[in-house]
């Protein structure tokens, strides 16, 4: 038995429907399956499912009691190690999703450039911003990051 793949990721929302609206219309995104959650304090929450239905983000209200972890760190010691850093997106022009993000809302965080990764060198193009949630999020150029797995081949 081994997994899958990965499913989805989760944030909290400071404006819950701000939020959706950002992945929507920024990102393309549409709205899957929606909740509510007594138990947890979760009067709204809903499973947004990317273009290529292979990646959901589920967003919750602000008042969701929820098990979370991650928030930058402003000293060593308050490093949360294992918790998310950024949420990573394959797409077909890093520099134009960048772009169309921050005319939706995002703010800049590392400008489009391209980077060479490791042994063997692999380039790949990404670029990053602050979604209006606060959310990282990562665009990258499909890349095909299985090198070792050719060189085995």
């Amino acid at each position: 038995m081994h997994v899958k793949g990965f499913a989805h990721i989760a944030v909290q929302a400071k404006d819950y429907q701000g939020t959706i609206d950002f992945y929507i219309k920024a990102l393309g995104f549409k709205k899957g399956h929606e909740w509510s959650l007594p138990s947890f304090r979760i009067k709204e929450a809903s499973m947004l499912i990317s273009p290529d239905r292979r990646t959901c983000i589920e967003v919750f209200d602000h008042g969701a009691e929820i098990p979370a972890q991650g928030k930058k760190a402003r000293t060593e010691e308050e490093i949360a190690h294992g918790a998310p850093l950024h949420i990573a997106f394959y797409v077909d022009d890093a520099e134009e999703m960048y772009k169309r993000a921050i005319a939706y809302g995002a703010k800049p965080c590392i400008p489009p450039d391209e980077l060479t990764l490791g042994e063997p060198p692999l380039t790949v193009k990404n670029s990053l911003v602050y979604s209006p949630n606060g959310e990282v999020i990562e665009f990258i150029n499909d890349t095909d990051f299985d090198v070792l797995g050719k060189e085995r081949a």
